[in-house]
């Protein structure tokens, strides 16, 4: 079995990457090294798996129709794994026509080249921001989806629909997985998590909108990469899966818990609302439970010191 893996450089895609090369599977990485990040930590997140002969890298861009035409001819295909996106649902507000370009039209892309060389299952990186400031929690996969706060939520929104319609016309077997807040090891520089651990070990002022209560579903990454391998070994037809910790954690704690592992004080600076944000985050993994077998196992406690842990590794 041949799996391609879009992203693979990124935060989560490098993960699935270690996992599937370390179970034995051939893997096809496409990464594009995107410049909303330091290119060298992608290229730190995928080296030690270059002289691999199971890893085959390109560096390609999922819009680009004749180089993944040319890399699907080459290689046959069995599963995609789409996580390739444009993310941050702060910067899609100030520039939504690179989102709906990537997101949409490179998924859109991909799709079209997986019906023509006939791959076997799509697993589609969807998000949880999709719920948008939905009243009901947990939030369910057959909650009503319609009113996304966000142009990235409103481009994830459009990708789901495009893999119903390709599993619909062509009977492509795609699920969409809804992640949760994912934290750990290699996560992007700008998220919260990573960007409060390292201001606060910097004695640098941390910025928190609202008044600390917001809360999120903070999902670690060896549960969303075990929800995304058992996606591929499952035989579904289309289906949406949240892939979650199905806990909520108050923003205020969690900076707690950030500064007893490090063990420094936050210097924090209060700011309103930011538009796109929602108050709550919480995932209904009723289904995951089902379909999947999923069973998150990393508590924030645990996840919280096992980032700290990784962050003064790489920054010291």
């Amino acid at each position: 079995m041949t799996i391609m893996v879009t992203g693979c450089a990124g935060f989560i895609g490098s993960h699935v990457v270690d996992t599937l090369l370390a179970a034995g599977k051939k893997v096809v990485g496409i990464d594009n090294f995107d410049q909303f990040y330091d290119q060298s930590i992608k290229i730190n997140n995928i080296e030690h798996n270059l002289d691999n002969e199971d890893f085959i890298f390109h560096r390609a861009d999922i819009r680009e129709k004749a180089q993944m035409e040319k890399i699907f001819h080459d290689t046959e295909i069995d599963t995609l794994i789409h996580l390739a996106a444009r993310a941050g649902v702060r910067p899609s507000i100030q520039d939504p026509l690179l989102y709906e370009d990537v997101n949409i039209r490179g998924t859109v892309n991909l799709l079209e080249l997986g019906r023509k060389h006939n791959i076997k299952k799509l697993i589609f990186g969807s998000s949880s921001s999709l719920y948008g400031i939905n009243e009901e929690i947990p939030f369910r996969e057959d909650d009503p989806v319609d009113k996304a706060i966000s142009p990235y939520a409103a481009s994830k929104k459009a990708c789901e629909t495009f893999c119903y319609t390709y599993h619909h016309l062509y009977g492509i077997p795609i699920t969409s997985l809804r992640f949760f807040t994912v934290y750990g090891p290699r996560q992007r520089p700008e998220m919260a998590i990573h960007k409060f651990t390292r201001l606060i070990d910097q004695g640098k002022i941390i910025e928190m909108y609202g008044d600390g209560r917001s809360r999120r579903d903070y999902t670690y990454i060896s549960d969303i990469v075990g929800g995304i391998m058992a996606a591929v070994d499952k035989k579904l037809g289309y289906e949406i899966i949240n892939l979650g910790n199905s806990d909520v954690v108050e923003l205020r704690y969690l900076i707690r818990l950030i500064e007893e592992n490090l063990g420094k004080n936050a210097i924090i600076k209060k700011l309103p609302d930011q538009p796109g944000d929602v108050p709550v985050t919480y995932a209904d993994i009723s289904k995951a439970q089902r379909l999947l077998g999923y069973k998150p196992m990393v508590r924030i406690g645990e996840g919280i010191e096992n980032f700290v842990n990784w962050y003064r590794g790489v920054a010291n």
